[in-house]
């Protein structure tokens, strides 16, 4: 593989690793190929095999993580100077079906979809891995690189835990990541120093009492009504009960109870998220919601039991790392390739590498130029333009090479 220096940028930094056409159409065809075969959380066998074998073709030993799926590949040594720098993927798709009706490459397996770009983030990564090697090679890498394939991301809490167990961080200085947002121009990226995502939990309520006839409504404990009060007062008491700027919410996905029209049933279930922007507000959600919930039940003699799953907090750029991130973009593609972002309300377990060493995750611009239509995340018909494959490529690669000082 040939790797030719780039054009000049106007006051910015010449740097190697551009992409031969030759590589560029290769990545779209393996991110095709994944997005045909999703797999879910922690069954990701045909994925990992498959970066695997890409990896090896390519002189470099790639490591399986413990756990079964996933995997590390270090791109030169550490020298105890120059911080390893980590660059993460997703690997995961989601269990909803592919709906895109007119698409060669459209999911070949029921109820899966690569539905929130996993598999662009993975060939990202992986194509940033085959340039870096080759630099390497030539002596051009100034400090080592570690791609990190990661599993599960969207069980919570997340893969990024598992993976953490398994070491991938052990001699890491800094990490950073791509999501894809069909917000953002395919061409572009958008940073934000701080929180750039939302805390995300998972709550389940069972509420139980006597039933009986709707009659006789005095008589029992009316659970329909109560989940009903459930379902709209909590998350106003919630609300209320944190600074409005936190963001804490509940939101509710499902509910279900009864069986017949004219008898009060005796269980009742609920299940929705709790998410919040503020980290602090954040570790006091349980105690909070857990108040809440039992301050209605206990109001219509409802026995309530919950299940209060923690899942993730917010992910926190660095602000080094962030500026890091713009500075390799702006060295390949202008400073107009780089749009400032706003913190979302989903969640990301990329968070949780940012407790133990710092980085920064962008928003890489899926959205063809022009396109009006808003291809949105977790969407069946989500799909992306592909040549934000070779620009994420590229803002991993410059970031490798300047951070080196190069």
């Amino acid at each position: 593989m040939s790797l030719e220096s780039e054009a000049d940028l106007p006051g910015e930094a010449v740097l190697a690793g551009t992409l031969p056409e030759a590589l560029r159409a290769e990545l779209v065809a393996f991110r095709r190929d994944l997005h045909m075969h999703p797999e879910l959380g922690n069954q990701e066998f045909r994925t990992t095999a498959a970066i695997k074998a890409r990896l090896e073709k390519a002189g470099l030993a790639p490591r399986v993580l413990a756990i079964g799926t996933g995997l590390v590949c270090d791109i030169g040594d550490l020298d105890g100077v120059h911080p390893m720098l980590a660059l993460r993927a997703d690997i995961d798709a989601l269990p909803i079906p592919d709906t895109k009706s007119e698409c060669s490459y459209r999911s070949t397996v029921p109820d899966r979809a690569h539905a929130c770009g996993h598999d662009v983030h993975t060939t990202v990564v992986l194509g940033a891995g085959l340039v870096l090697a080759e630099l390497h090679r030539q002596g051009k890498l100034p400090r080592p690189v570690r791609l990190l394939f990661q599993p599960a991301e969207e069980v919570l809490p997340g893969g990024a835990a598992d993976a953490i167990e398994c070491g991938v961080l052990e001699g890491v200085g800094q990490i950073i990541a791509v999501h894809c947002d069909p917000r953002v121009d395919a061409g572009k990226i958008g940073l934000r120093a701080g929180a750039i995502t939302s805390a995300c939990d998972r709550l389940e309520i069972a509420l139980d009492g006597p039933g009986g006839h709707t009659a006789r409504p005095h008589l029992t404990t009316d659970l329909v009504t109560a989940a009903a009060r459930v379902i709209t007062d909590v998350p106003a008491l919630v609300s209320r009960r944190v600074d409005s700027r936190s963001g804490l919410a509940v939101t509710w996905g499902r509910i279900e109870s009864g069986h017949a029209p004219n008898v009060i049933p005796q269980h009742a279930e609920l299940s929705g998220t709790v998410r919040c922007l503020d980290i602090e507000a954040w570790r006091q959600a349980p105690d909070i919601v857990h108040a809440a919930i039992d301050e209605i039940a206990n109001l219509y003699r409802a026995k309530s039991e919950i299940n209060y799953v923690r899942g993730v907090p917010p992910v926190v750029n660095d602000a080094g790392v962030t500026e890091l991130l713009r500075d390799a973009m702006v060295a390949r593609r202008g400073v107009e390739a780089v749009e400032d972002t706003e913190q979302s309300l989903g969640g990301e377990d990329f968070s949780w590498y940012l407790e133990h060493v710092p980085g920064a995750m962008a928003r890489l611009g899926v959205r063809t130029p022009g396109e009006r239509t808003v291809r949105d995340l977790h969407q069946g018909d989500f799909d992306a333009d592909e040549s934000a494959i070779t620009v994420g490529v590229e803002l991993f690669t410059a970031a490798a090479l300047l951070e080196g000082g190069v």
